[in-house]
Protein backbone atom coordinates (compact mmCIF):
# COMPACT_ATOMS: atom_id res chain seq x y z
CA UNK A 1 0.00 0.00 0.00
CA UNK A 2 1.30 3.33 -1.40
CA UNK A 3 2.07 5.67 1.64
CA UNK A 4 -0.07 8.32 0.04
CA UNK A 5 -3.15 5.83 0.38
CA UNK A 6 -2.06 5.13 4.02
CA UNK A 7 -2.25 9.34 4.55
CA UNK A 8 -5.50 9.51 2.71
CA UNK A 9 -7.00 6.96 5.27
CA UNK A 10 -6.14 8.58 8.28
CA UNK A 11 -7.22 11.44 7.21
CA UNK A 12 -10.43 10.16 6.66
CA UNK A 13 -10.41 8.37 9.71
CA UNK A 14 -9.58 11.80 11.53
CA UNK A 15 -12.01 13.68 9.59
CA UNK A 16 -14.48 11.25 10.28
CA UNK A 17 -14.54 11.94 14.16
CA UNK A 18 -15.59 15.83 13.66
CA UNK A 19 -19.15 16.34 14.76
CA UNK A 20 -21.52 19.49 15.06
CA UNK A 21 -23.61 20.52 17.90
CA UNK A 22 -26.54 23.04 17.25
CA UNK A 23 -26.54 26.28 19.67
CA UNK A 24 -29.52 24.37 21.42
CA UNK A 25 -27.71 20.75 21.58
CA UNK A 26 -24.70 19.68 23.83
CA UNK A 27 -22.96 15.93 23.09
CA UNK A 28 -22.17 13.89 26.28
CA UNK A 29 -18.96 12.22 24.94
CA UNK A 30 -17.80 8.54 26.15
CA UNK A 31 -14.65 6.73 25.84
CA UNK A 32 -14.35 3.52 25.75
CA UNK A 33 -17.47 3.85 27.84
CA UNK A 34 -16.17 6.12 30.55
CA UNK A 35 -17.99 9.90 30.68
CA UNK A 36 -14.78 12.18 29.95
CA UNK A 37 -16.81 15.70 29.10
CA UNK A 38 -19.07 17.39 27.48
CA UNK A 39 -18.85 19.11 24.17
CA UNK A 40 -20.82 22.26 21.96
CA UNK A 41 -22.13 23.83 20.68
CA UNK A 42 -19.98 24.46 17.27
CA UNK A 43 -17.80 22.21 15.69
CA UNK A 44 -15.75 19.76 18.18
CA UNK A 45 -13.85 16.46 17.45
CA UNK A 46 -13.75 12.41 19.27
CA UNK A 47 -11.23 10.22 18.45
CA UNK A 48 -12.88 7.29 16.36
CA UNK A 49 -13.80 3.81 17.64
CA UNK A 50 -12.85 4.33 20.95
CA UNK A 51 -15.22 7.63 21.92
CA UNK A 52 -19.16 7.60 21.16
CA UNK A 53 -21.23 10.78 21.71
CA UNK A 54 -25.12 11.29 23.22
CA UNK A 55 -26.24 14.53 21.82
CA UNK A 56 -28.94 15.92 24.29
CA UNK A 57 -31.58 18.91 23.55
CA UNK A 58 -31.44 21.18 26.15
CA UNK A 59 -34.12 23.72 25.06
CA UNK A 60 -37.13 24.27 27.27
CA UNK A 61 -40.19 21.42 26.68
CA UNK A 62 -43.81 21.83 26.57
CA UNK A 63 -45.89 18.60 27.95
CA UNK A 64 -49.27 18.13 28.26
CA UNK A 65 -49.89 15.87 31.73
CA UNK A 66 -52.59 13.29 30.65
CA UNK A 67 -56.39 13.69 32.60
CA UNK A 68 -56.02 12.46 35.85
CA UNK A 69 -59.18 11.14 37.75
CA UNK A 70 -58.37 11.53 41.28
CA UNK A 71 -60.33 12.04 44.89
CA UNK A 72 -59.81 15.38 46.52
CA UNK A 73 -59.19 15.51 50.37
CA UNK A 74 -63.52 15.97 51.22
CA UNK A 75 -63.78 12.37 49.01
CA UNK A 76 -64.92 14.24 45.68
CA UNK A 77 -63.79 12.33 42.29
CA UNK A 78 -62.34 14.80 39.68
CA UNK A 79 -60.08 14.89 36.74
CA UNK A 80 -57.42 16.99 36.44
CA UNK A 81 -55.33 18.36 33.69
CA UNK A 82 -52.47 19.99 33.68
CA UNK A 83 -48.88 21.26 31.54
CA UNK A 84 -45.53 21.26 32.39
CA UNK A 85 -42.66 22.95 31.58
CA UNK A 86 -39.38 22.14 31.99
CA UNK A 87 -35.38 21.72 30.76
CA UNK A 88 -32.18 20.12 31.28
CA UNK A 89 -29.57 22.46 33.16
CA UNK A 90 -26.53 19.17 33.30
CA UNK A 91 -27.00 17.33 30.29
CA UNK A 92 -24.18 14.95 31.67
CA UNK A 93 -26.76 14.02 34.92
CA UNK A 94 -29.68 13.62 32.89
CA UNK A 95 -27.94 11.07 30.19
CA UNK A 96 -25.58 9.21 33.51
CA UNK A 97 -28.49 8.98 36.15
CA UNK A 98 -31.18 8.30 34.76
CA UNK A 99 -32.22 6.64 32.07
CA UNK A 100 -35.45 8.34 30.42
CA UNK A 101 -35.65 11.82 31.81
CA UNK A 102 -38.03 12.90 29.96
CA UNK A 103 -40.53 9.48 31.34
CA UNK A 104 -38.80 10.10 34.16
CA UNK A 105 -40.11 13.84 35.08
CA UNK A 106 -43.28 12.85 32.86
CA UNK A 107 -44.11 10.13 35.69
CA UNK A 108 -42.98 12.23 39.32
CA UNK A 109 -45.02 15.00 37.90
CA UNK A 110 -48.42 12.86 37.20
CA UNK A 111 -47.65 11.43 40.55
CA UNK A 112 -47.01 14.31 42.34
CA UNK A 113 -50.47 15.76 40.94
CA UNK A 114 -52.48 12.69 42.29
CA UNK A 115 -51.12 13.05 45.63
CA UNK A 116 -51.25 17.13 46.14
CA UNK A 117 -54.87 16.75 44.53
CA UNK A 118 -55.54 14.49 47.20
CA UNK A 119 -54.20 16.69 49.91
CA UNK A 120 -56.91 19.70 49.49
CA UNK A 121 -60.84 19.97 49.42
CA UNK A 122 -62.69 20.39 46.54
CA UNK A 123 -63.07 23.91 47.53
CA UNK A 124 -59.72 24.78 47.52
CA UNK A 125 -58.76 23.18 44.69
CA UNK A 126 -60.83 25.33 42.88
CA UNK A 127 -60.22 28.96 44.23
CA UNK A 128 -56.78 28.43 45.78
CA UNK A 129 -55.01 27.01 42.25
CA UNK A 130 -52.15 29.01 42.27
CA UNK A 131 -51.23 27.94 45.81
CA UNK A 132 -51.57 24.75 44.55
CA UNK A 133 -49.46 25.28 41.24
CA UNK A 134 -46.17 27.28 43.48
CA UNK A 135 -46.43 23.46 45.96
CA UNK A 136 -46.43 21.22 43.13
CA UNK A 137 -43.42 23.26 41.37
CA UNK A 138 -41.35 22.81 44.40
CA UNK A 139 -42.17 18.93 45.23
CA UNK A 140 -41.39 17.86 41.33
CA UNK A 141 -38.35 20.32 41.07
CA UNK A 142 -36.74 19.11 44.09
CA UNK A 143 -36.93 16.01 42.69
CA UNK A 144 -35.89 16.51 39.40
CA UNK A 145 -32.79 18.70 40.65
CA UNK A 146 -30.47 15.72 41.28
CA UNK A 147 -30.92 14.23 37.84
CA UNK A 148 -29.71 17.68 36.11
CA UNK A 149 -33.29 19.05 35.02
CA UNK A 150 -34.76 22.38 36.08
CA UNK A 151 -38.22 22.15 36.08
CA UNK A 152 -39.58 25.74 35.55
CA UNK A 153 -43.68 25.94 36.13
CA UNK A 154 -46.54 23.58 36.81
CA UNK A 155 -50.19 24.78 35.62
CA UNK A 156 -53.48 23.38 36.40
CA UNK A 157 -54.93 23.48 33.17
CA UNK A 158 -58.70 22.39 33.80
CA UNK A 159 -60.44 20.90 36.69
CA UNK A 160 -63.61 18.82 35.66
CA UNK A 161 -66.23 18.11 38.42
CA UNK A 162 -69.15 15.07 38.18
CA UNK A 163 -72.49 17.11 36.76
CA UNK A 164 -74.45 16.21 40.09
CA UNK A 165 -71.63 17.87 42.31
CA UNK A 166 -72.00 21.14 40.01
CA UNK A 167 -75.93 21.06 40.50
CA UNK A 168 -75.17 20.88 44.03
CA UNK A 169 -72.42 23.85 43.93
CA UNK A 170 -75.00 25.86 42.02
CA UNK A 171 -77.60 25.39 44.37
CA UNK A 172 -75.31 26.35 47.26
CA UNK A 173 -73.98 29.55 45.29
CA UNK A 174 -77.65 30.73 44.60
CA UNK A 175 -78.60 29.90 48.72
CA UNK A 176 -75.45 32.24 49.66
CA UNK A 177 -76.70 34.78 47.33
CA UNK A 178 -80.15 34.36 48.76
CA UNK A 179 -78.59 35.06 52.26
CA UNK A 180 -76.58 38.29 51.08
CA UNK A 181 -79.54 39.69 49.64
CA UNK A 182 -81.38 39.09 53.00
CA UNK A 183 -78.48 40.23 55.15
CA UNK A 184 -78.47 43.41 53.17
CA UNK A 185 -82.27 44.23 53.00
CA UNK A 186 -81.98 43.93 56.69
CA UNK A 187 -79.27 45.81 57.17
CA UNK A 188 -80.83 48.24 55.88
CA UNK A 189 -84.16 48.08 57.12
CA UNK A 190 -82.48 48.89 60.80
CA UNK A 191 -80.71 52.26 58.84
CA UNK A 192 -83.50 53.52 57.59
CA UNK A 193 -85.22 52.58 61.24
CA UNK A 194 -82.56 54.74 62.88
CA UNK A 195 -82.32 57.74 60.62
CA UNK A 196 -86.59 58.11 60.93
CA UNK A 197 -86.43 57.41 64.74
CA UNK A 198 -83.84 60.32 64.76
CA UNK A 199 -85.58 62.19 62.73
CA UNK A 200 -88.51 62.21 64.77
CA UNK A 201 -86.89 63.02 67.92
CA UNK A 202 -85.30 66.03 65.79
CA UNK A 203 -88.85 67.13 64.41
CA UNK A 204 -90.40 66.68 68.11
CA UNK A 205 -87.96 69.07 69.87
CA UNK A 206 -89.07 71.66 66.56
CA UNK A 207 -92.40 71.57 65.87
CA UNK A 208 -91.92 73.71 62.77
CA UNK A 209 -89.84 71.24 61.56
CA UNK A 210 -93.20 69.26 61.32
CA UNK A 211 -94.78 71.86 59.46
CA UNK A 212 -91.93 72.01 57.10
CA UNK A 213 -92.05 67.99 56.22
CA UNK A 214 -95.76 68.26 55.77
CA UNK A 215 -95.47 71.18 53.18
CA UNK A 216 -92.51 69.11 51.34
CA UNK A 217 -94.82 66.54 51.16
CA UNK A 218 -98.04 68.50 49.54
CA UNK A 219 -95.13 69.95 46.79
CA UNK A 220 -94.32 66.64 46.31
CA UNK A 221 -97.62 65.06 45.83
CA UNK A 222 -98.48 67.74 43.24
CA UNK A 223 -95.94 67.35 40.97
CA UNK A 224 -97.73 64.70 38.95
CA UNK A 225 -101.05 66.22 37.47
CA UNK A 226 -102.81 63.43 37.51
CA UNK A 227 -102.61 62.94 41.96
CA UNK A 228 -105.03 63.74 44.10
CA UNK A 229 -103.89 65.85 46.52
CA UNK A 230 -104.48 65.41 49.98
CA UNK A 231 -104.17 68.53 52.49
CA UNK A 232 -102.80 67.69 56.01
CA UNK A 233 -104.29 70.38 58.23
CA UNK A 234 -101.76 71.25 61.57
CA UNK A 235 -103.30 69.48 64.71
CA UNK A 236 -103.51 73.14 66.41
CA UNK A 237 -105.80 73.89 64.20
CA UNK A 238 -107.97 70.74 64.57
CA UNK A 239 -107.65 71.75 68.83
CA UNK A 240 -108.39 75.18 68.25
CA UNK A 241 -111.37 74.47 66.27
CA UNK A 242 -112.73 72.09 68.88
CA UNK A 243 -112.21 74.33 71.64
CA UNK A 244 -114.04 77.23 69.60
CA UNK A 245 -117.14 74.33 68.98
CA UNK A 246 -116.95 73.41 73.18
CA UNK A 247 -117.26 77.17 74.41
CA UNK A 248 -119.89 77.88 71.44
CA UNK A 249 -121.94 75.77 72.91
CA UNK A 250 -121.24 76.24 76.49
CA UNK A 251 -122.61 79.99 75.78
CA UNK A 252 -125.70 78.54 73.92
CA UNK A 253 -126.69 76.27 77.18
Amino acid sequence: MSPLVIVLIIIVILLSGLRIAQEYERAIVFRLGRFVGTRGPGLFWIIPFFERQQTIDIRTKTVDLEQQETITKDSVTIKVNAVLWFRVVNPADAIIKVANFNQAVYQLSVTALRNIIGQHQLDEVLRERQQINSALLQIVDAATENWGVSVEMVEIKDVEIPESMQRAMAREAEAIREKRARIIKAEAELEASIKLTQGAKQMEESPIALELRRMQMLSEIGIDNNTTTVVLIPSEFTNAAKSFTQMVSQEKQ
